[in-house]
């Protein structure tokens, strides 16, 4: 039986960790503690800056603003019934903005800016 020595296993490690990528994808989640009148309350969610756009369950989104110690306060913007205690909330890293450009012209658009109109999506480069 041939014997493998260590520098042709380091080879073969080496080999097979080139391959490999080495990011991590880490989200920021949050979990849904409360929700009434529009507002919800969100734990877990500690680096969340003031005005960040908050991306919930069934393609509801919030604004957050109240940003305590224990949890951070955000208005929810879209159907509030269909957010829920318990549901994850993930952080978008952005300030609210809505696109901005002649695409918008003649375009039914919610308050942040998707298409309401049923035309396909709005392609804009500036916020």
């Amino acid at each position: 039986m041939a014997e493998i020595s260590a520098q042709e296993i380091t080879q073969i490690i080496k080999a097979q960790l080139a391959g490999q990528e080495r990011g991590v994808d880490v989200d920021e989640v949050g979990t849904v503690v409360s929700v009434g009148d529009g507002v919800a309350r969100v734990f877990g969610l500690e680096k969340a800056m003031a005005g960040e756009l908050l991306e919930f369950p069934n393609g509801v989104f919030g604004l957050a603003l109240n940003l305590e110690e224990e949890d951070v306060g955000c208005i929810l913007m879209g159907d509030t019934t269909l957010v829920k205690e318990g549901d994850t909330v993930k952080r978008t890293r952005r300030i609210i903005s809505v696109p901005v450009g002649p695409a918008l012209i003649g375009r039914v658009v919610d308050p942040l800016g998707q298409p309401l109109d049923g035309k396909g999506p709005i392609e804009t480069k500036e916020f």
